[in-house]
């Protein structure tokens, strides 16, 4: 039997988009095992939307590392706990990714590295942002090259908490890139690279101050904001809370906020966002500093 446990990720954290992620303590378990033939997928937390065919997310994966390598995929049974909610910007399509790396590495006794599999991991996706700190935990960047990836790891003070809030409604990652425009101004460039590299230095230095410049973002956030109701006003109420720092989750719609003083900070935005017409509920979690865990037969491999 392989275990594979896979954390929730925040991608873009305001102006880093595409390349800068960070790993958060929600997880997905995934159980696999062989069976001597077919494909048996089951969901243990009854969500519809998971499909159990060939089209699930985690055994597509599957299959292209076998082709990858040359083997015909064996029969299996997946038992899929989700906690990671979809469709709503907090990496739950790139976990599925993960899971389904670790799960073939393990099943055809491949033993890629760590390393091996975040560059196949970020070929899948297209993008690093997710599934590099899925994959390594902690905070990363990262930048697709032609033939690999480049990424830098920052482990994550334990000091820090982020307000994870979470409303009832989804938004697709394909019509929050539709809302994008295709091109940008030289200033909005130079606006985005200056903070998406103080931000990088701030997390690195421990400059928590700096985060409410370096988290701004004028190349997404203003369109996709669009889509989502009172994202500006819970933004700024979450700063008039305390927040060191204030961003879109990913494509949305989950909203975060960097934060030192949980108890208040709960209390208030509770309160504040129960008075909204949506429902929201608002999660306290840390990085997770040390990114997908694989088991085989209840030992820890990794």
């Amino acid at each position: 039997m392989i275990k594979v446990k896979v954390p929730a990720t925040t991608a873009n954290m305001g102006p880093g988009f595409d390349s800068i992620g960070m790993a958060l303590t929600m997880y997905n378990i995934v159980y696999a095992e062989e069976i001597e033939e077919g494909l048996e997928i089951i969901i243990q937390d009854g969500n519809p939307n998971i499909p159990t065919d060939e089209s699930n997310l985690i055994y597509k994966t599957i299959c292209y590392f076998y082709k990858n390598i040359g083997k015909p995929v064996p029969g299996m049974r997946i038992v899929q706990q989700d906690s990671i909610p979809h469709t709503r910007g907090l990496g739950s399509s790139a976990a599925c990714i993960v899971a389904g790396l670790h799960i073939a590495n393990a099943m055809s006794h491949s033993f890629f590295s760590k390393e091996e599999l975040v560059q196949m991991a970020a070929q899948i996706e297209g993008h690093p942002d997710n599934t590099t700190p899925a994959i390594l935990g902690g905070m990363t960047i990262g930048a697709m090259n032609k033939s690999d990836m480049k990424y830098v790891k920052i482990k994550v003070s334990d000091n820090l908490h982020f307000a994870v809030m979470i409303p009832d409604f989804t938004l697709s990652t394909e019509l929050a890139r539709e809302a994008l425009p295709k091109y940008v101004s030289l200033q909005d460039a130079i606006f985005n690279t200056s903070r998406a590299a103080l931000l990088a230095a701030s997390m690195m230095s421990g400059e928590i101050d700096n985060l409410e410049i370096a988290t701004q973002d004028c190349l997404h956030q203003p369109y996709r904001s669009k889509l989502i109701p009172y994202m500006d006003e819970i933004l700024e109420e979450a700063r008039r809370y305390g927040a060191k720092g204030t961003f879109l989750s990913g494509a949305g719609p989950t909203l975060l906020a960097v934060i030192k003083n949980v108890v208040d900070f709960r209390r208030e935005m509770v309160s504040y966002l129960g008075g909204l017409e949506q429902e929201w509920q608002v999660q306290m979690l840390q990085a997770d500093n040390e990114g997908a865990k694989v088991w085989i037969n209840e030992e820890l491999r990794y």
